[in-house]
């Protein structure tokens, strides 16, 4: 079963589909020390890791696991990131939400807007009842994003992952359908 990636548009994003022209900035979002600083592997090296995520990409979109999409700025078409869902079990109404934000694109809200434009979309067309998310404890940034549109921290899983060489702690994160749209959060 195949799940088509979507078109969505906020006021200054708009999410996309990837395309093989965006390995190069793929690539540089991810060989970025500082972007990749709580990420669970080190920064990338090599152009073809780009090639990889985008054939991951592709094959979460054939399997039906899942969605990435990558986040243009509309006003100059500036590359900003991605988000996406994997791990979807539509038996269990169940997925996993992931980000990466280039550096520049920083504490101008964009993270919130494309995830919660994503949400939506994955509360809406996929009938989700729940998403999770993992932040590291250490990356404030990601767990203001995941507070803002509307996640509940639920637990700490110690030392799950080994980032950089240090060990680190994660934070998990949940969002139930009942939840959503966040009565709290700012549109």
């Amino acid at each position: 079963m195949t799940l088509a990636t979507p078109v969505l548009r906020t006021d200054r994003l708009r999410l996309r589909p990837f395309t093989d022209a965006d390995a190069g900035s793929l690539f540089a979002l991810h060989g970025n020390t500082s972007v990749m600083r709580y990420w669970d592997s080190p920064p990338w090296t090599e152009r073809a890791r780009a090639e990889r995520f985008l054939a991951t990409c592709r094959r979460l979109e054939d399997e039906g696991s899942g969605a990435r999409v990558a986040i243009d700025r509309v006003s100059d078409g500036a590359f900003v990131g991605w988000c996406g869902l994997s791990e979807w079990n539509p038996v269990c109404r169940s997925a996993s939400l992931g980000y990466c934000l280039d550096e520049p694109m920083w504490g101008h809200g964009y993270g919130t807007e494309a995830a919660r434009a994503l949400l939506g979309w994955a509360f809406e067309t996929l009938d989700l009842n729940r998403v999770q998310a993992e932040a590291d404890t250490r990356n404030a940034a990601s767990a203001r994003i995941l507070e803002k549109v509307g996640f509940v921290r639920e637990g700490t899983l110690r030392e799950d992952c080994v980032v950089n060489g240090e060990v680190s702690d994660s934070w998990v994160y949940g969002l139930l359908r009942r939840e959503w749209p966040p009565s709290h959060a700012a549109r």
